[in-house]
């Protein structure tokens, strides 16, 4: 038997956190963790290609925001949840475009799935601005500090067009200062599920915890800092059962196991409230957004 390491076997997620070795002391990567109100906020920032390498993620910063299932939380805390999330997302934007009057909010996904459907569902939830700048501009500054426009792009398979390139098109047109991207995201343990926010100032690829990788939404395909938002919602299989091994103690995989894990022959699991975490993941990252970019809390109706 090898363990996971030799065998080369590369459990599948986008987190950034997770991919960590338990060894934080990796040069080239500075990883903290804070505690706000009863929540917890790690940071990773990678500042070399070696540990880009090493990690399996670009070089950039990685905000991760850890908090109790969805489900399980009660008005109250999401209500302290959206504030800290707020403020992680203001960090973050802040970092990647200080003066950025003009930002393209894009929920990518599949509406349809609702594991897929936290991008489209949020952005249906923001309240648009940049309008009001040209249509109203009184209105304009009574609500609002930056232009928002609002774009869900869909996925190829229901538009035939990469969602890279329509975004392009829409920024082309526009001219945002920043782009954020909102996508559900896959994790290695289940536990993460629903209970996980990731910002990171490095993009995102679409699809590619599922293996389904589309074009890169990231500085270098677009001309502008691309912040990436994601909740994860689904699990690989295959990585699932290697999570439960090891958490059991078993280090080293059994050689038919191994074989299983290496095959492809896997399916994704989502939890049974699977469509309380897209309601929920939708709203709190829409409040966010809306309380990051307003001059007062509101929510589009």
């Amino acid at each position: 038997m090898k363990n996971t390491e030799e065998q080369g076997y590369a459990p599948r997620t986008d987190l950034a956190c997770e991919r960590m070795k338990a060894d934080t002391a990796l040069p080239g990567a500075e990883y903290t963790e804070e505690e706000r109100e009863g929540f917890c906020i790690s940071r990773l920032r990678i500042t070399d290609a070696e540990a880009a390498a090493s990690i399996g993620k670009p070089e950039g910063n990685y905000l991760t925001l850890s908090h109790p299932p969805f489900w399980q939380m009660t008005e109250a805390e999401l209500t302290s949840l959206t504030e800290v999330l707020a403020d992680c997302l203001s960090e973050i934007c802040g970092g990647a475009a200080p003066e950025a009057s003009s930002v393209l909010v894009a929920g990518l996904g599949n509406r349809y799935i609702t594991a897929d459907a936290i991008g489209p569902e949020t952005v249906r939830q923001v309240f648009a601005t940049r309008h009001l700048k040209r249509e109203d501009p009184g209105l304009f500054d009574r609500f609002a500090t930056t232009e928002l426009a609002l774009l869900a792009p869909g996925v190829m398979a229901q538009t035939g067009i990469e969602t890279e390139a329509v975004i392009e098109a829409v920024k082309e047109k526009i001219s945002p200062a920043l782009i954020i991207a909102v996508d559900a995201l896959a994790a290695r343990s289940f536990s993460r599920l629903g209970a996980t926010v990731q910002l990171s100032d490095t993009g995102i690829r679409p699809g590619s915890g599922i293996g389904n990788a589309r074009s890169a939404l990231d500085r270098e395909s677009l001309g502008i800092p691309v912040i990436g938002i994601g909740i994860p919602t689904v699990v690989d299989s295959a990585t699932l059962v290697l999570d439960v091994l090891e958490k059991g103690g078993l280090t080293e995989i059994p050689d038919g196991v191994r074989e299983v894990l290496e095959s492809g022959d896997s399916f994704f699991v989502t939890p049974r409230e699977g469509d309380v975490v897209t309601e929920r993941a939708s709203t709190l990252l829409a409040d966010a957004l809306n309380r990051t970019f307003s001059r007062g809390f509101f929510v589009a109706e």
